[in-house]
């Protein structure tokens, strides 16, 4: 899929919102990704992660993992196509940690996949949960970068859309300033 294909794909399942969004990075934003519309059909999902597989397949992936719950079709599509296992982190009481019983090999080399990077910030949680739970983190990836490349979460990342969306903090947010309400369709309140 070229990136016009996919940028398309969301506008046309009403995945690519405009308005003024508070993300889940606490930035503010005119526009917003809802992945869970771009996906809401497992043959578009399993498209979507056989693209991100396709990414990869020239080193040794042994397991899928996903912060939730924004992550979890998407990773569940790209593990599907690698024919690795799945898991997720979440967070409890705010930390993100692996959880249901899942743990992991010591060096288990992990490829962490997301719907949409903003800052990072989920995904950087992500990894150092599962790091710290004996994992190998070899790579991440997304659907969507929204910082335009420019989002760090420490590894190699992927994604096969870039965009480049403004994100203002909630006191130099112009939406703001001309009296319009932040609206949080994200699924972290």
């Amino acid at each position: 899929m070229t990136p016009e294909e996919i940028l398309r794909h969301f506008e046309e399942s009403g995945a690519l919102l405009e308005g003024h969004f508070l993300l889940s990075s606490g930035l503010h934003s005119p526009r917003y990704l809802q992945c869970a519309l771009a996906l809401q059909y497992p043959a578009d999902a399993a498209r979507f992660g056989r693209e991100i597989a396709g990414l990869f397949s020239s080193g040794r992936i042994d397991t899928v993992a996903s912060p939730a719950i924004g992550g979890l079709i998407i990773g569940y599509a790209t593990a599907a196509a690698l024919n690795v296992r799945f898991i997720w982190t979440e967070r409890q009481e705010g930390k993100m940690m692996l959880r249901r019983g899942f743990s992991l090999k010591p060096g288990e080399r992990i490829l962490v996949v997301e719907d949409v990077i903003t800052t990072g910030g989920s995904t950087r949680e992500c990894i150092a949960a599962l790091e710290s739970s004996g994992g190998q983190v070899v790579a991440a990836a997304s659907i969507v970068d929204r910082s335009g490349g420019k989002a760090d979460v420490g590894i190699e990342r992927k994604s096969l859309l870039e965009l480049s969306v403004p994100g203002f903090p909630a006191e130099n947010c112009p939406l703001c300033a001309s009296g319009s309400i932040a609206y949080k369709p994200g699924s972290r309140s």
